[in-house]
């Protein structure tokens, strides 16, 4: 850690080494970073922080997109907003749940009573333990706590400008009440509802999944031809890939253009081996150019088939049950006991079990038309599972979204026309989502570790639900229909007649996280602090998101508010490896933050991050993390040189040309990092200012040093120390949101208070201060100077020989320039002397003579 010395606090040897340390507690101490509550709504920067899956563990890639918010909350504070920058935890839904089974070996069965003192085995055995819900859930919340801790402990050594009094998780009590109290506002509005429906379903984790929550993958697969025959004519050839789902078969349909097929439609045929007879209809969604043209719709192997039976309004024959195996029972239209007898060879059998058993049978039956032709083709997975969905009836939550609802989602791409990108063109990403919609979002989850669905179902006499609904009272919430009892009943009525049942589903992830500016600002539990907060500003995340979590949280903030929940969208991109593969668990190609922030420093690392262009995918590269640590490292050194002079006590008038050249050009540099930042275009604002700090230290320190230490006078030596001065605050101040630990130790040493607290510099102020700069003296002696260290490097001498000439030829008007600057120049090059001669010329050529 830094050491200071008597001199103004300035080090002996400045160092990087244990600034995290050293600034992180102080920055809590003071305060630096807290929001001020008295602040009016036009005075407040609001960021709806992504909250990260504290279930999974720490990658690089939470380093990169989260530096990159940081650079612009901090920006935002010191123009003096106040700025609201809370910090949440995505804590619940499978990820947590998966983690918990495998860290204390248990798994949860809802048949199970609770057990009070239950506590998990000390070393997990092969076989997972059966433990009821509410013990389950306990364990989910004694294993986040400690990945938050661990988050969190990340996040303050990356110096993340948090308020760290505004954080939530999305499973505590406050983010479940207010995810309850907006469904059952949807639920009052009639924009959730209940639907008997197909609905995708992982076999896995036995749950539903919502369309945002696909994925396709390659898988191999197989064409099967098969015959169906009709009671005239010759056999209607159909390929399927999933043969085991005849006995589901309800239809046969062709594209009504067609000739193939015209004279069919509205016939009839007989399913291969089981005989049921099926219409023969005509669907614009069937492809003559897939297989044989003619396709046998299911119910249900695909989501085509969903559609083809809504549209054809046909019925329902399931075969798969929820456990993803074929039913026990045969459907009703399977009548000859031939056809019985053919399924009893399915039930109980996994769809590749059953596929190959039906292959055999229609082998025999005479109907298969040569061999499976094998191909590779998408199936859809849900992103977090291993294995093919499934399409099974069930009823389910749906939350209305302008799937089906042509004004809800005319709504919602105007709200995306309304909302500005970062970068611009993410918004086609968006619009395309909305446009593709198929249906509601479905909400409800099968699970246990989530927000409860808040209702309550009465039964009548029988024990059967009816389909009168109870609700909890807004005051009442959170509750869990599980284990609590609704409003009018007593605890012994539960599950019996007359009395009532609980839900016993949760809501999707995202149903709460589509609700984060809402829990972080308060909604319904701190108005005062909602008022002040949202709409929000700011929205950053990532691209892979737009269509779940950006897409869902303006939905619910069109249904809730009529408005907009932010104004701005900040889209990052992926981290690659070396290979340009996105870094991800799954692959195991991430690199986990840690070692990286022992390894290279956290502003190295947040040098890399904010180095990347919004929304572009970008190399996991070192190289530019030491870059980062160079900069770090220069902003001490120089620092201490500047703060050497003895400058921070020194207020003169800046009257040389070169020195009033350097302050017009920071007066530019500062208009357009500003302009930059307040374009969320973070990256190009640190080329610009780290361009002007690096002329600064390699160019206009070294030309003014000799001038600095009184070689040219008291007056000349004030006007140099005077601009070093303003251009050390200056230059602080703008690297401050990239690089917060190393400025903020050179700001300690001759300034009161933090940086990072401190004022935004203006361009204007600079002008007004310094009217006669002109930035290209700058240009002019920097030239000058390259040319002479040229010079010495290819004599192979040292850069403080002397040189017995210099020569500059050129346009009359640099040739001035040059003149203004001449003495700087002689100095810092140890000249002899110059000779200046007009030519027509453009540049300026100079010719050394050592």
């Amino acid at each position: 850690m830094t050491t200071a010395s008597p001199r103004q606090g300035v080090p002996d040897k400045p160092t990087l080494d244990g600034l995290e340390a050293k600034w992180a507690p102080t920055w809590d101490e003071q305060g630096v970073y807290v929001f001020d509550r008295t602040a009016p709504r036009e005075r407040v920067y609001s960021i709806d922080t992504p909250p990260p899956t504290v279930s999974g563990s720490l990658h690089v890639g939470h380093v990169f997109s989260y530096t990159q918010t940081d650079a612009l909350a901090r920006f935002h504070r010191m123009r003096g907003k106040a700025v609201f920058y809370p910090m949440g935890w995505d804590d619940n839904g499978l990820p947590t749940e998966r983690r918990v089974q495998n860290y204390f070996g248990v798994r949860c069965d809802p048949s199970l009573p609770y057990e009070p003192d239950f506590a998990p085995p000390a070393s997990p055995g092969k076989q997972q333990i059966p433990v009821s819900r509410r013990n389950f859930i306990e364990l989910c919340e004694r294993l986040t706590v400690e990945d938050e801790k661990v988050f969190e402990s990340l996040w303050r050594r990356l110096g993340l400008s948090v308020d760290w009094n505004h954080t939530y998780q999305t499973i505590d009590s406050r983010a479940r009440a207010i995810s309850q109290r907006a469904f059952l506002a949807n639920l009052a509005r009639g924009e959730a509802y209940q639907a008997e429906a197909p609905t995708l379903w992982d076999v896995t984790f036995q749950t539903a999944v919502a369309q945002a929550e696909l994925e396709d993958r390659e898988r191999p697969s197989a064409y099967h031809h098969l015959l169906f025959r009709a009671e005239e004519g010759p056999a209607l050839e159909i390929a399927t890939t999933r043969p085991e789902l005849l006995p589901a078969c309800v239809a046969v349909v062709a594209h009504p253009d067609d000739e193939r097929y015209r004279k069919l439609f509205g016939t009839t045929v007989r399913t291969p081996v089981f005989g049921v007879e099926v219409p023969v209809l005509a669907h614009r969604l069937a492809d003559p150019e897939k297989g044989t043209g003619a396709a046998m719709i299911c119910t249900f192997g695909d989501t085509t088939d969903v559609v083809w039976w809504r549209e054809l309004d046909l019925p329902t024959r399931s075969v798969i049950g929820r456990d993803g195996r074929f039913v026990r029972e045969a459907p009703a239209a399977l009548e000859s006991d031939a056809a019985r007898a053919a399924y009893d060879r399915l039930a109980g059998a996994t769809p590749h079990t059953a596929r190959e058993r039906l292959v055999e049978l229609l082998r025999a039956d005479g109907s298969l038309v040569g061999e499976p032709r094998p191909f590779n083709h998408m199936v859809k997975f849900y992103e977090k599972g291993d294995k093919p969905l499934e399409i099974v009836t069930s009823r389910q939550w749906y939350l209305r979204n302008g799937g089906r609802d042509a004004e809800l989602r005319q709504k919602l791409l105007e709200r995306g026309q309304e909302l500005n990108w970062h970068p611009e063109h993410m918004r086609n990403r968006y619009q395309s989502w909305v446009e593709g919609l198929a249906g509601d979002w479905l909400i409800s989850r099968q699970r246990y570790f989530g927000v409860p669905v808040p209702v309550w179902y009465q039964l009548d006499a029988d024990g059967n639900p009816t389909d009168e609904l109870i609700v909890p009272s807004q005051d009442a919430l959170p509750v869990d229909p599980s284990s609590d009892t609704p409003p009018g009943f007593t605890a012994d009525q539960r599950d019996v007649p007359g009395g009532f049942s609980g839900d016993p589903d949760v809501m999707d992830t995202w149903a709460t996280s589509s609700l984060t500016p809402q829990i972080a600002g308060g909604w319904g539990h701190d108005d005062d602090l909602f008022r002040r907060v949202f709409p929000m500003d700011l929205r950053p995340q990532a691209h892979e998101i737009i269509r779940t979590w950006l897409f869902s949280t303006v939905a619910r903030a069109e249904l809730e508010h009529d408005a907009l929940p932010w104004a701005h969208a900040a889209i990052s991109g992926w981290i690659l490896d070396p290979d340009r593969k996105k870094m991800s668990k799954s692959k195991g190609n991430v690199v986990t933050p840690l070692d990286l922030l022992d390894q290279h420093g956290s502003d190295a690392v947040r040098y890399w991050a904010v180095s990347a262009r919004p929304g572009t995918d970008t190399a996991f590269e070192i190289g530019q993390m030491k870059i980062g640590r160079r900069l770090a490292i220069k902003i001490l050194n120089v620092s201490k040189f500047v703060l050497g002079l003895g400058v921070g006590e020194r207020r003169a008038a800046v009257t040389n040309p070169l020195d009033q050249a350097l302050l017009a050009r920071l007066a530019d540099v500062v208009d357009e990092a500003t302009a930059q930042l307040e374009a969320y275009d973070y990256a190009r604002a640190l080329e610009t200012i780290e361009r002007c700090f690096w002329a600064f230290c390699d160019d206009y320190v070294e030309l003014v040093k000799s001038r600095a230490y009184g070689g040219g006078g008291e007056e000349a030596a004030a006007s140099a120390q005077a601009a070093l001065s303003t251009a050390l605050s200056t230059l602080l101040r703008l690297l401050a949101p990239f690089v917060p630990f190393a400025t903020e130790e050179a700001w300690s040493w001759w300034q009161e208070g933090s940086v990072h607290q401190a004022q935004w510099p203006s361009g204007t102020d600079l002008r007004e201060q310094f009217l006669k700069g002109d930035p290209q003296l700058l240009d002019i002696a920097a030239e000058a100077i390259t040319a002479i260290r040229k010079a010495k490097s290819a004599a192979q001498v040292s850069m403080r020989a002397e040189v017995g000439r210099l020569s500059a030829r050129g346009p009359a008007p640099l040739l001035a320039g040059l003149r203004q600057v001449s003495g700087d120049v002689q100095s810092a090059g140890n000249i002899g002397e110059m000779d200046l001669e007009v030519a027509e010329s453009e540049l300026l050529a100079y010719e050394i003579v050592m």
